[in-house]
């Protein structure tokens, strides 16, 4: 066993320690535009190959976030677009301008998911502006913070279920009569899904059923099944 001296006293002692993040806060959905610093979205290392070509997607939650990056990746990969958000105007105005400077269409239709009659309009939309649907992406969730399951309130567990359960079943029932064999519908999941955050209590529920079969990990493209 090591020896030691033990401690006398303790003395303070000033770290200059670097702030590359200033405390922040928004009420959800929240606004990219307001984020300091910026999220960083694309990687000028990445160039398309023209894997989409040809192609349309319908994405969710495609102003801002992961939805953005998706949007960019697709765009620079030929697709052809349309976001689907909720009210973050600013955000889904930026994103357009960003994929149509990669080459790519896109429309932007804000909505709330939650109503099945918003995907719907989404498919319509997208059917008649590029008479052909390839690819739908279902990205949009919230994931609200919650220490202790006794403080999820009725609403907020409800909320979070018409958020991000719900869409998955329209967004798909409305686009199925439109794809063809080669088609494909994502749907992006919160990792508490498969490995737990006691944080996230409602969020890890068996409810999260959605999540099978593939799950590409974002760490190292590791692939687990749900």
């Amino acid at each position: 066993m090591d020896q030691h001296y033990e401690y006398i006293g303790m003395k303070k002692q000033e770290v200059n320690q670097p702030i590359a993040f200033p405390s922040q806060h928004q009420n959800p959905p929240g606004f990219e535009h307001l984020m300091n610093p910026r999220p960083i979205f694309d990687s000028p290392d990445y160039v398309g190959s023209g894997k989409l070509k040809g192609k349309v997607a319908i994405i969710t939650g495609g102003d801002s976030g992961f939805g953005r990056a998706i949007a960019v990746a697709f765009a620079k990969e030929g697709a052809n677009l349309t976001i689907l958000y909720l009210n973050e105007h600013e955000d889904a105005e930026e994103t357009k301008e960003y994929v149509e400077k990669l080459g790519a269409s896109c429309q932007l239709l804000p909505g709330d998911l939650r109503d099945s009659s918003t995907s719907e309009s989404a498919v319509a939309h997208t059917i008649k502006t590029y008479q052909q649907l390839d690819i739908v992406v279902n990205n949009a969730a919230v994931q609200p913070y919650t220490s202790d399951i006794m403080d999820v309130s009725d609403e907020q567990l409800d909320n979070t279920f018409r958020t991000n359960v719900y869409p998955l079943f329209y967004m798909t029932k409305a686009a199925l009569p439109h794809l063809k064999y080669g088609s494909s519908i994502i749907s992006t999941t919160s990792r508490v899904a498969y490995e737990v955050a006691p944080t996230y209590v409602y969020l890890a529920s068996n409810d999260s059923a959605y999540v099978t079969g593939q799950i590409l990990h974002v760490n190292g493209g590791l692939i687990r099944y749900s």
